[in-house]
């Protein structure tokens, strides 16, 4: 694993905040319009003014959104609101959830990792990057000269050891704490044990790290650091050689990633024996229930089975299920269309549906973006209600309209990504969704 550092974190001073609670936010990239409006209005000083300032009428090159985070900022620091710690520190990080009607928990800390290259050393990513999100974020990196949130790094361990000795070290210590819109717990403790620090190094120094959430704001701290040294060579020890990460290990007992299932717009009313006969030899299609309520049983099944070769499709037109899984001569089809990609990229649910049935036997290439759920509870109620996208003002359908095609599919696991990266590959789009996000405004990380 590349170098990891402890750092003089920048955080809230409570005593002018009150609750740690009304100044955190999620990340910028989850955040809806009505979500955003309301942690505005939750604190003078919640992160989001930081993290994702709203657009102003009369904004220009000079006086914008990045330059107001960067003033926001600017006075918090000068005001006492953040305060830098004195020493460096990790940041021991839980998160205290709920799923499917169980209790997790999950664990890790926070540093700094010394950047490297996707391709150039130990540090993996899984996922494509895309242009507008990186300079977006880039931007806010000039103005602010800080990370405002954390990566998202994977690690093995299993016998979780590195994460062990932290937790004997805050043993008895009573954390910092914030409860989310969605009502996660998230605790933090910070470790100033420059022995226990030194061990946690060691431990991973060996290790190799794979980004599970924040591939744009981990490229974007490398172009950041480049033009820092393009303008003039920076020192080994320059904070923005680093970036902050939350590190997890990829065998703690409260790594999850939940499924995301995709509503498709802009399909031909297509029914179920269309969709068996175009799926053809390639998929054992069987019947699987009628109405959008009966995927909570078929997505119980497919879950159940564990395969990620079992998908649920919906056709609107007849309002009918069918579980289809892929069959050997399946199997073959997909690594002859994908000859690019290993057999484990070719084995993904999502690999499976999107390459193989919606683009080779479907023909439905250039279709609108999906919309993306997480739960059966979402996926029932987008199918009952329509493309909320289209409502208008007094909830009616609109442009959006509704869906006609919808699919069930399993999540990559965590050795999916572990493999997948290994092979410098990316997965498809939505491949993974690392439940719970992690929060913005606990810690900063600056880069001066």
């Amino acid at each position: 694993m590349p170098h990891i550092q402890a750092f003089r974190g920048l955080r809230y001073d409570l005593g002018h905040v009150g609750s740690l609670s009304d100044v955190i936010a999620p990340p910028y990239d989850v955040i809806d319009p009505a979500l955003q409006e309301d942690l505005y209005k939750k604190h003078p000083a919640n992160v989001i003014r930081l993290e994702l300032n709203r657009d102003e009428p009369g904004d220009d090159a000079n006086h914008n959104r990045y330059s107001r985070a960067a003033r926001f900022l600017k006075n918090w620091k000068q005001e006492g609101v953040l305060q830098l710690d004195p020493d460096p520190a990790l940041y021991v990080y839980h998160q205290s959830f709920q799923y499917a009607g169980r209790a997790f928990l999950r664990r890790g800390f926070m540093c700094r990792v010394r950047l490297e290259r996707f391709g150039e050393g130990r540090i993996y990513p899984h996922e494509e990057t895309h242009s507008g999100p990186k300079q977006d974020r880039l931007l806010l990196t000039r103005a602010c000269k800080t990370n405002l949130s954390q990566i998202f790094g994977i690690y093995p361990d299993p016998e979780n050891e590195a994460q062990e000795l932290l937790e004997t070290a805050i043993a008895g210590s009573t954390p910092l704490q914030a409860t989310d819109h969605l009502g996660v717990v998230h605790r933090l403790w910070v470790v100033r044990d420059v022995r226990t620090i030194s061990a946690v190094s060691a431990l991973l120094d060996p290790r190799s790290l794979y980004i599970a959430d924040g591939h744009h704001r981990y490229e974007t701290a490398c172009n950041y650091r480049d033009e820092l040294a393009s303008a003039a060579p920076i020192p080994d020890s320059h904070p923005a050689n680093y970036v902050l990460t939350m590190c997890v290990s990829m065998n703690d007992p409260g790594m999850i990633v939940l499924p995301t299932h995709r509503l498709f717009r802009g399909v031909a009313p297509i029914d179920a024996q269309e969709l068996t006969s175009r799926l053809g030899t390639m998929f054992t299609p069987q019947p699987a229930g009628r109405g959008p309520r009966a995927s909570s049983e078929l997505w119980s099944m497919i879950e159940n089975s564990n395969e990620q070769g079992a998908i649920g499709f919906y056709t609107a037109r007849d309002d009918q299920w069918t579980l289809a899984r892929i069959s050997p001569e399946g199997e073959r089809r997909l690594r002859e269309l994908a000859t690019d990609h290993s057999a484990d990229w070719c084995g993904l649910g999502v690999s499976i549906l999107h390459r193989l049935a919606m683009d080779e036997l479907l023909g439905l290439r250039d279709l609108p973006k999906p919309m993306y759920v997480h739960s059966v509870s979402e996926l029932i109620a987008a199918l009952e209600q329509g493309d909320t996208v289209g409502r208008d003002a007094t909830g009616q359908i609109g442009q959006g309209g509704a869906f006609q095609l919808a699919a069930l599919v399993m999540p990559a696991t965590v050795e999916h990504v572990r493999k997948i990266s290994e092979h410098h590959e990316r997965m498809p789009a939505k491949s993974t969704y690392f439940y719970p996000k992690l929060l913005s405004g606990l810690v900063f990380n600056p880069l001066e």
